[in-house]
């Protein structure tokens, strides 16, 4: 950074509240997403919001992004998919046994 260059701005902008141009930026830089790119922010202990990060020639941008909670997931993860017997598995477990005997 030369000593004639001024500081880039620093800017907390709800993504909702960005202009077109800059919701283009977004998209170009992030085209598979953001989910991976968020950034939890705590506010306080019990308040935060994510955000996601854009730098422009003129500004840095702390973007604040929706995100819903899935309350789904704990119901999903508590299921058991794999309460069944999967056929032939001894058959399997004895083939495996009997080559490393034959070594």
């Amino acid at each position: 950074m030369d000593s004639n260059s001024k500081p880039k701005k620093r800017v907390v902008i709800s993504y909702k509240n960005l202009t077109p141009e800059l919701q283009e930026e977004v998209r170009k830089k992030y085209p598979q997403g953001y989910t991976d790119s968020m950034i939890r922010i705590d506010k306080s202990p019990t308040d935060f919001f994510y955000a996601i990060m854009l730098e422009t020639e003129d500004a840095s941008y702390l973007i604040k992004v929706d995100v819903k909670v899935d309350s789904k997931v704990e119901e999903e993860e508590e299921k058991d998919y794999y309460d069944d017997e999967i056929k032939g598995a001894e058959e399997i477990a004895d083939t495996s046994d009997d080559s490393e005997e034959e070594e």
